[in-house]
Order: structure tokens, then sequence, then C-alpha cells
């Protein structure tokens, strides 16, 4: 073994089919390349509970859903869920004991906070090499620039910071990005998981372009030297609402959160939606609902797009995995992915319809090239290999 790792991240406290997987590609990644591999979630926050739509103390719901596809993928025993509800109610330990937890702490070689949620208690300080993955830049670098203390405390309990910022230099970058080495990287897939999609379904998917979205979420917003960086998606996504006007029966939405006042409009336009968390609930019918689209089509945060971060989504990752090419909303990430054919970036409606008809004109090529992307950029061994050789592990 290489050394011993744990991987935090956010599975029970979200445990819906994205985060899901998100997490489940470090833990399966990492193992390949020969490190022993923990998933522990330490926390005081509620988890969402599937069943109520909610969150709520009790995790039992929560656990059920994450539970069977660690036990699956062989992290049966090497997972924890610890939670303090108040400050005066003991710490809860479900999965290994919090005995386990501690020594496991002591031990590890390296704990990697994956999306940078999970907090450092001071027994998460217990792990000597602590690395930060950041998978939402700009509001952090936003945050330290106008001198909050929270956020830089978080920052600097971590010894090294990756982001999926790919493009952000002092050079580049409208924003600070404060006294942190910012070193790139992006979300790894595994491969074994979404490249048989593309030939099991290809008969039978249909010709839309897909994605699965939040709506209105405005709790990231920031303002830094007076300009305004967006969090939000909606107001990406009314910028190009008459797309399906342009192609017609074309264009359909997982959505949710907020997205009621907005489904007149959309529906409308010509919109097709559903709801995204019902088909989240279920890794499966998200895979398939992933592997039956003809492609996807997305946009992205302001917060990445005017900073010009080359961020990309670990959602449209999937879908080049699964051999689905993907018309995104440009971050400037075309400077470190090749686009063209299988991935197309967009800054106008006129752009988006050249990608559809370029897609149109060749759809098996546009498949190969997208998965062919994904294992060439995107592969969990190619990219965490990199991450951790960078981190001197």
């Amino acid at each position: 073994m290489k050394g011993r790792v744990v991987v935090a991240g956010i599975l029970f406290f979200n445990p819906v089919a994205g985060v899901v997987y998100q997490a489940l590609h470090y833990l399966l990644g990492l193992r390949k390349l020969g490190f022993d591999v923990y998933y522990v979630e330490d926390t005081n926050w509620w988890s969402l509970d599937p069943a109520a739509g909610d969150f709520s103390p009790d995790p039992t719901n929560s656990i059920e859903v994450v539970r069977p596809l660690l036990d699956k993928h062989g992290f049966g025993d090497r997972w924890a869920y610890r939670r303090t509800n108040a400050d005066d109610e003991p710490r809860r330990c479900w999965g290994m004991t919090d005995t386990e937890v501690l020594e496991l702490y002591r031990t590890c070689d390296a704990w990697l906070n994956v999306t940078g949620s999970q907090t450092v208690w001071d027994d998460v300080s217990l792990c000597s090499h602590r690395i930060l993955v950041e998978s939402d830049p700009i509001s952090a670098q936003i945050d330290v620039a106008n001198g909050n203390q929270q956020t830089i405390d978080h920052l600097n309990a971590h010894h090294q910071h990756f982001t999926f910022g790919e493009t952000m230099t002092p050079e580049t970058c409208s924003i600070p990005l404060g006294p942190y080495d910012w070193k790139p990287t992006r979300q790894p897939v595994s491969m074994e998981l979404w490249s048989g999609l593309s030939d099991e379904l290809v008969g039978g998917a249909h010709n839309r372009f897909t994605s699965i979205t939040s709506w209105h979420d405005d709790n990231k917003d920031r303002v830094y030297d007076g300009v305004s960086y967006q969090w939000t998606k909606d107001a990406e996504f009314l910028k190009v609402i008459d797309l399906p006007r342009h192609r017609p029966e074309r264009f359909e939405l997982a959505v949710t959160g907020g997205v009621d006042r907005d489904v007149p409009a959309l529906t409308e336009a010509g919109w097709m939606l559903r709801d995204a968390l019902a088909l989240s609930a279920g890794c499966d019918d998200y895979q398939r609902f992933i592997g039956e689209s003809y492609g996807e089509f997305t946009v992205a945060r302001q917060q990445y797009t005017l900073p010009r971060t080359g961020w990309f989504s670990d959602r449209s990752a999937t879908y080049l995995a699964a051999g689905r090419p993907v018309i995104t909303q440009e971050t400037g990430f075309s400077n470190v992915l090749p686009t063209g054919s299988g991935l197309y970036g967009w800054e106008s409606t006129d752009d988006i319809l050249a990608a559809v008809d370029a897609i149109d004109a060749d759809p098996t090529r546009a498949r190969h090239d997208a998965q062919e992307i994904a294992r060439n950029y995107f592969a969990d061994d190619v990219v965490l290999a990199s991450l951790m050789e960078r981190a001197g592990l």
C-alpha cells in the first residue's frame, strides 16, 4: 500500500446521486492507485432525508441510501458518519466506531477534504496532512479578499489547496487568490462505472440534450470591488430560455430548487422538465437518465464564467465518460481541455446551435470523442495520480 487516505465529503449530508458518485470516484480511484482508503464524514449538520425531501436530525434514511453503494464497491467496513447535533449532546458514530475513527485520524497519511465542505475539528486536526479539494471556486477567494476570517481560518487549517478552477492564476483571475498556492485539478471519473452505458443504451437513447441541475440558490452570491458574482443557475439558463424554439423538442432539464415561478415561461419556450430530486434519489435512475440522453446541454454559474476560472462540472464529466457529448458554457476550460468534437464550449445561442448541428451531423464520432476526452483527461487514475504526486504522496 502507498499509504492510508481518509476521504471526507458530503455523502450523508446530501445523499443525492450526483454527490454520491462524486465522492465514490475518489474512493475508487485512490484504491486503484494502491492507497488504503476510507470515507469519514465528521459534521454537526443535519442530513437530507431523501424520502421526506428535507433535512433531518435522524440520518437513518440518508445512510440507507449511501450504504448499499459503499457495500457494493468494497467499502462496507471502511466508512463512518460521525455527528454532533447539539453542544450538550455526545457525538454519535455510525459505521466504524468512534475509537476506530480517532485511530484512523492519528495514523492516516492524508485527509482529503473533497468539496472543501468539512470542518477541521480538533479530532480532524490529528490528521497530519490535510488537503482541501475545492470543487466550487471563487466564493472562498472573494471571502479571503474581503477579509472573512471564518473562511481564512478554514483554509489555513489545510496544508495544501487544490481547485477545479484550472485556469485561475494571479495573472489571469480578476479575484486576488490570497496567500494560497492553488493547484489545478478536476473531477476524477471511474470509467468502468459509465463507459458501458454508451453501448448498452445507444439503441434506445432519445434525441434530447439533458442536464440535472438546481435552479435558484443565491446563498453564495458574492461582491468584490463593486462587482457582483452570482452563484445561482437560473440567471444563466434564462439568458438562453428561447433555445428550444430554435430546435424544438431537443432540450430537457431535470431541475429542483425554486423553479416553480419560472415553470410557465420554461414550458412555453419548449423546455421539457422533470423533478431532479426524485431522479437523483436513486443512483441507477440517475445513471440511466444520463445514459439515455443524446448529450448534455448546460450552463455554468457566473462565479465560474466571469473570472474565467476554467471550472468544469463533475456531472458533465460523467456524461463524457458515458459517451455523451457535452455542450456547456465557457469558463475558460477550453484552454486545458480539447473542444470542437465531443465537447463544445459556448458563449452565445449561435454557438449552441452550431454544436447541436455538428453532433447531429456525425453522432457516432461525437460519442466516441466525448468518451476519449473522459478517458484521457478525467479518468480517476490519471487525475488522482497527478493530485497525489503533487501532494507529495
